[in-house]
């Protein structure tokens, strides 16, 4: 099976701190990739470049026909834009803490990118963002403003939104970290459809049970570099004692 995304020695450097030191990765289309690892280890680093909406010192990002070169990317910033523009119309990007736009209803907020961003015909996403709303169960919902959703509806209709786009790739930044623990399993439940539907996910996650049970393959970063690698099994069995440490940890918590 050929790869949908292909990352190849992502480096990022914040001052003299490095985050992520050539950082390399493939996935499948209709694949689920977990990233895990402890806080400051550089995952969420990795899911932003994927996208650009943090600009690596190098490496190469490919999803599907675009490819981003970040050690060369264009003089021009015509050329840069067109570029980054490409790479991210590829993807969908769910964000920790909702990112809606308050003074839009959820119905709203879903058609927002595919009108003014896709020149897409708003009654076809009208209808594709009712779908969608549908699908993550907030059908009854499409009028309310996000201060009248809870933080779990608020997250499904982030979700929601990130599919409106119709990305290649659908890139999540620990979905459910802001999130009260009564509110996480609703918001799981969503991406473990999405992984069952087929769809290419990217996972930032400290829900080890969750990643074991929707993941095809575990990333777990320390230190900005892959530590380990593997199939789902890798959480149950690690091979490496640092990975066998922060497992420990993040079971014994809960």
């Amino acid at each position: 099976m050929s790869a949908l995304i292909e990352v190849q020695g992502l480096s990022k450097a914040f001052g003299d701190h490095q985050v992520l030191t050539g950082v390399d990765f493939t996935a499948a289309e209709g694949t689920a990739t977990a990233l895990l690892g402890p806080s400051g280890s550089g995952k969420t680093t990795v899911l932003r470049s994927m996208n650009a909406l943090e600009t690596p010192d190098a490496g190469v990002v490919t999803i599907d026909d675009a490819t981003v070169d970040f050690g060369s990317l264009p003089e021009s910033k015509s050329g840069r834009r067109r570029e980054i523009a490409a790479l991210r119309s590829r993807t969908g990007m769910v964000f920790q803490s909702h990112n809606l736009f308050p003074h839009k209803t959820a119905l709203e907020n879903l058609i927002e990118g595919p009108v003014q961003v896709q020149h897409r015909d708003p009654e076809e996403a009208i209808a594709d963002a009712r779908r969608l709303l549908d699908r993550v169960g907030l059908a009854d919902r499409a009028d309310a403003y996000p201060s009248q959703l809870s933080g779990g509806q608020q997250q499904r209709v982030g979700i929601a939104r990130a599919l409106a786009l119709k990305p290649r790739v659908v890139l999540l930044d620990e979905p459910t970290s802001a999130l009260d623990p009564e509110l996480v399993g609703e918001v799981l439940e969503v991406v473990r459809d999405l992984a069952r539907e087929g769809w290419t996910l990217v996972i930032v996650t400290h829900e080890v049970r969750f990643a074991r049970d929707v993941a095809d393959q575990v990333l777990f970063l320390d230190g900005g570099v892959v530590a380990e690698r593997g199939g789902p099994e890798v959480l149950s069995e690690p091979r490496e004692e640092r990975t066998r440490q922060f497992l420990s940890r993040i079971l014994a918590a809960g």
